[in-house]
């Protein structure tokens, strides 16, 4: 876990999932893969190739932007793929019942952090998508609002989709908290908008966080953790 900032009044938590509500490194590579593979099918190039070309424009793109990552539905964008039909994709191709099941640590977890936080996701993945992840970990009913790719039809990192965020939760920046297990994508632009931010690497870490933001609130003196990294 690494913990750039805690804002000293934190009243909204903004959730990533994939990568940070579970720990699945498969189905985390599947979901990448298997849309550049309906990719390779359709532009009718190997898949191989198509691995290929994705991959480079991303390694081209950090070059080009200091070692910054771009998400994969910009990253298709910029292949010619609209942002819909990355929706239209991710909503036929993901099956994450057949790789997740109920977490009942995360849970409790959240049970705990609703008390004293209110929590949305935030996803580049579609809502009923990112509904169905949720399903898989028993997480839905728990965290029922979520910003999706065909939210705002913007990918993460994006401005638009975090500003819809605090409107909805009523929360200025400076007391929203990003969680998620991408800097560039999930915790550099809150940083840039004064909210809080912090990376983890999986649903582990997530275990956590009702600790670390009680002893946060409660003064911080006895935390470690309370240093602020450097961006990566």
């Amino acid at each position: 876990m690494k913990i750039y900032r805690i804002p000293e009044q934190t009243r909204t938590i903004i959730f990533d999932i994939d990568g940070t509500l579970y720990t699945n490194k498969l189905y985390v590579f599947e979901q990448v893969d298997a849309q550049v593979r309906h990719f390779a099918h359709l532009q009718g190039i190997s898949e191989k190739e198509a691995r290929r070309m994705v991959s480079g424009f991303r390694k081209s793109w950090s070059a080009a932007h200091g070692g910054k990552k771009i998400s994969l539905g910009n990253t298709f964008a910029a292949l010619g793929i609209p942002i819909e039909t990355s929706v239209m994709w991710r909503e036929q191709l993901l099956a994450p019942e057949h790789y997740l099941h109920p977490d009942a640590q995360l849970q409790e977890t959240i049970q705990v952090l609703r008390q004293q936080f209110t929590l949305i996701c935030v996803t580049n993945n579609p809502v009923a998508a990112a509904r169905r992840t949720l399903a898989a970990i028993g997480a839905d009913a728990l965290l029922p609002d979520i910003i999706g790719l065909d939210t705002c039809g913007a990918s993460k990192p994006s401005r638009k989709v975090l500003e819809l965020a605090a409107e909805r939760t009523a929360t200025p920046f400076s007391q929203c908290l990003s969680v998620g297990d991408r800097y560039d994508i999930d915790v550099a632009l809150p940083l840039e908008l004064g909210m809080g931010g912090i990376v983890v690497t999986g649903v582990e870490e997530v275990y956590k966080l009702p600790q670390l933001l009680n002893s946060s609130i409660e003064g911080r003196e006895e935390l470690p953790a309370k240093t602020v990294f450097p961006a990566p």
